[in-house]
């Protein structure tokens, strides 16, 4: 009595919990705007599935829950919209065409997925449903920023959707989540990648002790450049905003 079944030890290391809210479905879907081929990440019982493939996308859905991802592919065979992988979706390769990327992700996969739709040549947005505390802190939604988001602005737009309570989920999880939206900009803000990773890895890594420390240990103008992208002397680094982070770069690329 009370012992965890098979099911629910599957459901813990695969970190499922699965969204049976139907009004959270339609916010993600409203959010995304599917429109041609969308990836879905962390299918499960296929709500969000179906949800997509409704609103006119095509669905490349992927599961690594081997008994979800039968019953889902068999219970959609009949639907050109709609195909299912079972597998690692952080291990697929990126698609040749346009794409989107649209999931309620296992939380403990988040950095992968992250990470892979920032890496994916082709990907034009990604409509994730991850941990509340990790959208806000992507988004900026506390005033300050990470090295990710920074790293990144210049290629994709990062803002905060709705929330989702935890009640929207079977089981529920212990934390409530929101929408967290990524969008790749027409053209980029920065003409040379490596620089600006360059200059944004400096300015995180502390070694200098502050942010105008660290950069006088490369760059001439420092000063001039804080002054011109408005950040303080002596700001810490995660509350400048990526925007006064390419500024900076401009000022500072030589």
């Amino acid at each position: 009595m009370g012992g965890r079944t098979s099911r629910d030890r599957a459901r813990r290391s695969l970190s499922q919990n699965f969204l049976v809210d139907r009004r959270a479905v339609r916010l993600v879907v409203r959010t995304a705007a599917p429109d041609g081929l969308v990836l879905e990440p962390g299918s499960g019982e296929g709500v969000l599935t179906r949800a997509l493939a409704d609103a006119g996308a095509r669905v490349i859905g992927y599961e690594l829950d081997p008994r979800l991802a039968a019953r889902l592919a068999a219970s959609t065979r009949d639907d050109p919209r709609v195909r299912i992988v079972r597998g690692d979706f952080a291990a697929a390769r990126p698609p040749g065409e346009p794409f989107a990327v649209v999931g309620n992700i296992p939380y403990s996969a988040t950095s992968r997925i992250v990470g892979w739709c920032l890496r994916a040549p082709r990907l034009t947005s990604a409509t994730l449903l991850t941990q509340r505390e990790y959208a806000r802190k992507r988004a900026g939604d506390y005033g300050r920023w990470t090295l990710v988001t920074v790293r990144s602005w210049p290629w994709f737009r990062w803002r905060l959707g709705g929330g989702v309570p935890r009640e929207s989920f079977r089981p529920i999880p212990s934390v409530d989540s929101a929408i967290l939206r990524i969008e790749r900009r027409p053209a980029p803000l920065v003409g040379d990648r490596r620089g600006y990773l360059e200059l944004a890895e400096l300015g995180f890594g502390g070694v200098g002790g502050s942010l105008r420390a660290s950069l006088r240990r490369r760059y001439q103008g420092v000063d001039a450049a804080l002054r011109a992208a408005g950040v303080a002397r002596d700001a810490p680094v995660g509350h400048v905003h990526p925007d006064q982070w390419v500024t900076l770069w401009e000022r500072l690329r030589g």
